[in-house]
């Protein structure tokens, strides 16, 4: 069965244009989605679409930042290591935090969406702190970090990219349904 003909439909694995099992007909491919980001849950939601608007420059800033500071670490451990372990260990740390965040913002959902905006917070912080360490004592740092000086070898992006995420994630929240 196909589901088509309104059957009770256990399991199904739906195409692109195929409904995904459900009710009467099966339920359209865009189902509502719960808090959890889980298809056909309740509550009526769909999923919070992050990758619109200035969501679409955030990806995209953020996987350059992520190429940029991932093959920059792997580099670097791979063949200076000993010269500068925690400057490298910290690009390294950025480049997945960097990671991490592209793919909840292309992932979407309101979970995902929470998830991004807790993680660009903690790349805020970390920004701050190693920012702050390279100003105070620059002898910890024999080489520069993605985050050293706020992000300067960045044009100062580290910086402001987790401010930007972080207003466009809380601007971006999922609108419960009205009741009715």
């Amino acid at each position: 069965m196909n589901g088509r003909d309104g059957s009770n439909v256990t399991a199904q694995t739906a195409g692109p244009a195929e409904p995904v099992a459900g009710g009467p007909g099966g339920a359209p491919a865009e189902a509502p989605v719960g808090a959890d980001g889980a298809v056909g849950a309740g509550g009526g939601r769909r999923r919070t679409k992050l990758v619109t608007g200035p969501g679409v420059l955030l990806v995209w800033l953020y996987g350059v930042m992520t190429v940029g500071a991932a093959s920059r670490s792997v580099y670097q451990i791979a063949t200076e290591f000993h010269r500068a372990p925690l400057a490298y260990s910290l690009s390294a740390v950025a480049a997945v935090v960097y990671v991490f965040i592209t793919y909840t913002l292309v992932r979407g959902g309101e979970t995902a969406r929470k998830v991004a905006l807790a993680c660009c917070a903690l790349e805020l912080a970390g920004v701050l702190t190693v920012g702050t360490w390279t100003l105070v004592d620059s002898s910890a740092f024999p080489d520069a970090t993605v985050w050293s000086y706020y992000g300067a070898g960045y044009i100062l992006i580290p910086v402001a990219l987790p401010v930007t995420g972080i207003l466009w994630l809380r601007r971006s929240r999922a609108v419960a349904p009205a009741a009715s």
